[in-house]
């Protein structure tokens, strides 16, 4: 067994013997972009394995373990990690976990110490906890962000985000059901083989498009419903119930902004931190030059979009600019003014009809997402928006019959045009 090393402050590290030996276990949070980051990661020589559980002891396993007044993301996420180490499925004196830290003043930054807490309530403080994370908030020799890496992880955010998205314009309409999700899995399988790279990205993404394009489809006109909200829960199945499966279930098309945007929103606060408060210069001129490297890869995929006959999603930029008039570019905490800016544009881009996905106790969400609503609305009369609660205690049933009234509300409105 490898040697427990800590460092100074006494926390337990993730050491170059632990990378060869352990098994690093994390979240699911979107099941196509995870399954690209899984296999990255094993092509870099770690031992990770995706966590897809969704059944009702994860989140007993979360009350148990955190305090019911902290964020739903939290619960769910600590809880499936939990749930993992007791099912006796692994050897926990050969398993690490990895769970993301943002580092900014949502409450996200402090999951990893929360984790800590329960693993030494539960007797396992010997489990190492890996934090990712591009800020070097946490340091482990075993774990390390190399320029190779970073970018296939890239590439993997941006097939993820042209699969779902592409993905979810054909499934509502597909003539023979599970087509659509046949042909993503078995661009999954080939992607994963050994061609995640962004340097045949735009030949990739025009193959990938045309063979959605050759899956037959109906000419049936369906409502279209946006999803907003945290992050976690909005793209989460074990955190919104599988509200995307259940819209599909209803005969609508999910429209889903793309995890790119959120990824260069995370560079954008630096460079306005530096532009407004005149501070951290060096980490601002960092951010500024990943930002325009991600935003010429999102150009990639609006580029191949508009080659075709998919809606292409919208650029940031222009996304950005479509919040100013509701909500300062400031605004970072949580999904800041990205959350309010993802509900604008998709009204502008004709996607009236909005779920925003509240977790309990995410506070930045409840300001830039709930409280924003009647703003939105009285700018756009048609704007058809429904907030739904997400916590342990809300039944499904409650939900998605709310969900049914903004559906039934939109599918009044389509028969008025038609």
């Amino acid at each position: 067994m490898a040697e427990l090393i800590y460092n100074s402050q006494g926390r337990l590290l993730f050491t170059e013997e632990m990378k060869k030996e352990y098994t690093i276990l994390f979240p699911q949070m979107l099941p196509i972009h995870f399954q690209f980051l899984e296999k990255t990661f094993i092509n870099h020589g770690y031992k990770v394995e995706l966590l897809k559980t969704t059944h009702r002891q994860i989140v007993d396993e979360g009350l148990r373990n955190v305090h019911n007044d902290t964020c739903y993301p939290a619960l769910l996420v600590i809880g499936q990690m939990m749930d993992a180490l007791k099912s006796g499925k692994y050897d926990i004196n050969k398993t690490a976990l990895m769970i993301t830290q943002t580092g900014g003043g949502c409450r996200a930054s402090n999951y990893i110490n929360l984790l800590r807490r329960a693993l030494k309530n539960n007797g396992m403080e010997q489990v190492p906890v890996v934090s990712f994370n591009l800020h070097n908030m946490e340091k482990n020799p075993g774990f390390k962000f190399t320029l190779k890496l970073t970018y296939e992880l890239v590439a993997s955010v941006c097939y993820g985000d042209l699969l779902m998205w592409i993905g979810n314009q054909v499934r509502p309409y597909e003539v023979n059901k599970g087509d659509t999700d046949k042909l993503i899995q078995k661009w999954v399988d080939y992607l994963c083989s050994g061609h995640i790279s962004m340097v045949d990205f735009k030949k990739n993404a025009r193959k990938i498009i045309k063979d959605m394009e050759d899956i037959p489809v109906t000419d049936e006109e369906k409502i279209r419903v946006g999803i907003v909200g945290e992050i976690y829960i909005k793209y989460a199945p074990l955190g919104n119930n599988c509200l995307e499966e259940f819209l599909n279930s209803e005969g609508a098309e999910v429209v889903v902004p793309g995890l790119l945007d959120f990824v260069i929103f995370m560079c954008d606060h630096h460079v306005v931190d530096t532009q407004l408060y005149h501070v951290r210069y060096a980490k601002g001129f960092a951010s500024a030059a990943l930002k325009k490297f991600l935003i010429s890869v999102q150009n990639q995929i609006i580029s191949v979009c508009k080659e075709s006959r998919f809606r292409a999603p919208q650029a940031f930029e222009k996304t950005k600019e479509l919040s100013r008039p509701f909500v300062s570019p400031a605004n970072k905490m949580g999904e800041g003014w990205l959350l309010t800016a993802e509900m604008v544009e998709l009204i502008h881009s004709g996607v009236e009809n909005i779920v925003c996905a509240q977790p309990f106790g995410c506070l930045p969400n409840h300001i830039v997402g709930k409280g924003m609503i009647r703003k939105i609305r009285n700018t756009f009369n048609n704007a058809n928006i429904v907030a739904i609660d997400y916590d342990p205690g809300a039944t499904r049933v409650n939900q998605e019959n709310r969900i049914k009234l903004m559906l039934s509300t939109a599918r009044d409105r389509l028969n008025e045009r038609r």
